[in-house]
């Protein structure tokens, strides 16, 4: 299972692997840390890595900046340069483009677009529009803020109060892009109509989520499917058929807080669950019940960051489809890449 291991120069808490060809070896992550002292700040950086069935774990470049808490790749697509988005606790949002290196080497480089300032409030949480035409971030306020993407420029388009407590979890639907749902320390699961600003709410659910909603994620063959993760330990499915009334099919009890799920960018009924306090998880909804297949429990602290990695990777002149699991864990600043058994 095991292929590579680092320590970090920061608490680990993102992981993602670049979805554009030709970087689906590229893994980005990020850290967050609280500098105490007479002048506490938050600081943070983004590291780029090759990653490798045979390698491991290469390191290609390091960004200093600000305490992370969220990246997000730009989707995938044939005439777009790749773009990592980053939602930093100063209350920016940052674009970074992913570029290769002029070396025998072909390493790949991070370098920054733009930014801009959305609030006084730290950012939690980005997600990109299909498009790619503008991003939305959550923040620490209840504010949700949506931000044009134009070339170089980054805009505030709009933005509004739609939680009580700190946003965690933003996410488009990537069938009705003029829908948004919100997850929020206030319990609530919101979903969004875009296309009034300030945006009107679609449908609110108080109820079902005993603790904070910390991530969403939608199936991605399954329009109306829908996933929630929850610090109550639960993986929850929707279905958001009648948008009026979101219906809560089924849950699993994860046996750690839900901060991270991840679908497998080619198996659509197999998920990756970062569960906080116990490890991290490989969930089935093949059967009619969710379940979970497999579970990883190398890392020493809070289990936060994790991914697939995507597309599929020349290895020693082979073809493979992609595999790998990213993780990393919070205090021990472990970054991790490996293959679950049910795939190998």
């Amino acid at each position: 299972m095991d292929i590579g291991m680092c320590y970090l120069d920061g608490n680990a808490d993102v992981v993602e692997f670049c979805p554009h060809y030709p970087f689906h070896h590229i893994l980005a992550a990020g850290t967050y840390t609280l500098q105490e002292g007479t002048q506490p700040h938050r600081a943070g950086s983004i590291s780029l890595f090759s990653t490798d069935p045979v390698v491991g774990l290469e390191l290609l470049c390091r960004v200093s900046t600000v305490g992370v808490f969220d990246i997000k790749w730009s989707p995938s697509g044939e005439s777009m340069h790749p773009l990592l988005a980053q939602a930093d606790a100063d209350g920016c949002i940052g674009l970074y483009n992913l570029s290769k290196t002029e070396t025998e080497n072909e390493g790949s480089m991070l370098k920054e677009v733009c930014s801009e300032k959305v609030s006084s409030s730290m950012c939690l949480c980005v997600d990109w529009k299909p498009s790619a035409c503008s991003v939305c971030l959550g923040l620490s306020d209840g504010s949700i803020c949506m931000v044009t993407v134009r070339e170089a420029q980054l805009q505030i388009s709009q933005s509004w109060l739609g939680h009580d407590y700190e946003v965690w979890a933003t996410s488009f639907d990537a069938h009705r892009p003029n829908l948004l749902y919100t997850g929020s320390d206030d319990c609530c699961f919101n979903c969004w109509d875009l296309r009034a600003s300030p945006s009107e709410i679609v449908f609110r659910n108080a109820k079902s989520h005993q603790m904070g909603v910390c991530c969403i994620t939608q199936n991605p063959t399954n329009t109306y499917m829908l996933l929630t993760g929850s610090y109550d330990e639960f993986l929850r499915v929707w279905d958001v058929r009648s948008t009026s009334k979101p219906v809560h099919e089924k849950s699993l009890c994860l046996g750690g807080g839900v901060w991270r799920i991840k679908y497998h960018p080619s198996i659509s009924t197999c998920i990756l669950a970062a569960c906080m306090h116990n490890g991290f998880a490989v969930v089935s909804t093949e059967e009619e019940d969710i379940r979970v297949v497999e579970t990883y429990c190398k890392h020493e602290s809070l289990a936060y960051g994790a991914d697939w990695q995507k597309g599929e990777i020349s290895t020693q002149g082979m073809l493979r489809k992609g595999g790998l699991v990213a993780t990393c864990s919070f205090y021990d600043r472990h970054l991790r890449i490996w293959q679950p058994e049910f795939l190998s």
